[in-house]
């Protein structure tokens, strides 16, 4: 679908903050966006639909990020991680600098680049192994969130949390959070050379619930419990106008029609 469209923003002062101000966009909260990683993802790039959105690697967002991920990547297993390299695992083995970053390595496997930890299609192993990120498998295995064990920047999509100082008439400052949908240009002016991009597309907005509702945690992660109870309110309000509500997602509508 188009980038622009008519949206419908919520703001609420942080409970936990009164200097922080959540601006929410209501219209990709309350879109039936799920992922659809290996069930018809085309990726980000038409020659690598297998590897999704891993075909980059993920940047880590500052030295915590990649510290708290180091401590999951020692528990995986040659069952759980296909490029596991079979010894103990160091730091060499799965992350490597970029333009003065740090980022997860970028591999080849079966003539498609993509992130070292991503499994391919034909991995499978009873200790749980399986297509896509090893990360994400060991926590479901653990029982836990895929966010405790994934890099942030892989956590919070298709979620873009951006921060802002916004400055009154009266000279008294907040910081505004702005949470909305990642589109291309989340990526930076490498977006526009992107084959394809989820958030957008009608085949990824199919979800029986709302993606407030689906994506909870990462939510609650991203602004805390007492301002998520808030903006989860504000969301139920707003999709009980049905079709009359200010604005519906496109990928909704069309994938509604569909």
């Amino acid at each position: 679908m188009d980038l622009d469209f008519p949206r419908a923003w919520f703001e609420l002062v942080d409970p936990d903050d009164a200097d922080q101000v959540f601006r929410c966009d209501l219209t990709w909260l309350t879109s039936r966006y799920r992922c659809i990683f290996g069930a018809g993802c085309a990726g980000i790039y038409a020659d690598a639909p297998d590897v999704g959105c891993c075909a980059l690697g993920a940047h880590f967002s500052d030295d915590e990020d990649e510290e708290r991920v180091a401590t999951h990547v020692a528990r995986l297993t040659p069952g759980l991680w296909q490029l596991h390299p079979g010894r103990d695992v160091t730091r060499e083995d799965w992350t490597e600098p970029e333009d003065g970053e740090r980022k997860t390595r970028v591999v080849e496997l079966d003539g498609q680049s993509a992130c070292v930890f991503a499994n391919r299609p034909d991995f499978a192993t009873d200790e749980g192994g399986g297509p896509g990120c090893a990360l994400h498998a060991l926590a479901l295995l653990e029982g836990r969130e895929p966010l405790e064990t994934k890099p942030d920047v892989c956590w919070q999509l298709p979620i873009r949390r951006t921060f802002r100082d916004v400055t009154r008439g009266d000279d008294t400052s907040y910081t505004e959070v702005t949470i909305a949908e990642y589109d291309r240009r989340g990526w930076g002016p490498g977006g526009h050379d992107l084959d394809w991009y989820c958030s957008g597309n009608t085949e990824a907005h199919v979800a029986p619930d709302p993606l407030y509702v689906t994506n909870e945690p990462e939510l609650v992660a991203l602004m805390g419990r007492p301002a998520y109870d808030v903006l989860a309110e504000a969301c139920a309000q707003h999709l009980r106008g049905g079709r009359r509500r200010l604005a519906i997602h496109p990928a909704d509508r069309r994938a509604g029609q569909r």
